[in-house]
């Protein structure tokens, strides 16, 4: 019986990837036409782009792998970086190619003050998604608190190509360019 058991698992698991991997090419014509909306938006026409690419980037074609991207997320609001790792986890363990998995699991580990960690999960992220504006975000302030401000400013303008209009982006460039200014005197 315990046999049988493991062998439906391996079946029902085989089953969740392989229809999530058939999703992720649906999503990336999909993400392709978004990004490309993107560049070329109008200021006020940026923030439904920009959703419109998280919702996106947030289906696995699972609905079980969203329900763990979901649990993660919500641990994550209650501030409960160990318990959000362990969903996340959980998550890219069975679904290895979606990018938000990683991206969440990178989110958690940089509450959580492991940096190390978030880097790692954050380049698999743009290793699957290399326009995720999201996790370069992370990335740059990671880096800015590393002290490590002209590759932080790099990473900042590469999101300012992919999504100019990013709330919050200009400042950010401003204030390390800032830094950077005050650091050569």
């Amino acid at each position: 019986m315990d046999g049988l058991r493991l062998f439906l698992k391996c079946i029902v698991t085989f089953l969740c990837l392989t229809m999530a991997q058939g999703a992720f090419a649906v999503q990336n014509d999909k993400l392709d036409a978004l990004f490309d909306q993107l560049s070329m938006a109008q200021a006020q026409d940026a923030p439904l782009i920009e959703q419109n690419i998280k919702d996106e980037l947030s289906r696995s074609g699972s609905d079980a792998m969203d329900l763990l991207l979901e649990l993660g997320r919500a641990a994550l609001e209650q501030g409960d970086s160990v318990l959000a790792i362990e969903h996340f986890t959980a998550l890219i363990d069975h679904a290895p190619e979606f990018a938000e998995g990683y991206n969440g699991r990178a989110t958690a580990y940089f509450h959580s003050g492991l940096y190390g960690a978030a880097m790692a999960d954050i380049g698999k992220t743009l290793t699957l998604e290399s326009r995720h504006f999201g996790v370069m975000s992370g990335m740059a302030l990671i880096l800015a608190d590393l002290e490590r401000y002209e590759a932080a400013l790099k990473v900042l303008r590469e999101i300012q190509k992919l999504h100019p209009y990013m709330v919050g982006l200009d400042e950010r460039i401003e204030q390390l360019e800032l830094v950077l200014v005050g650091a050569a005197l």
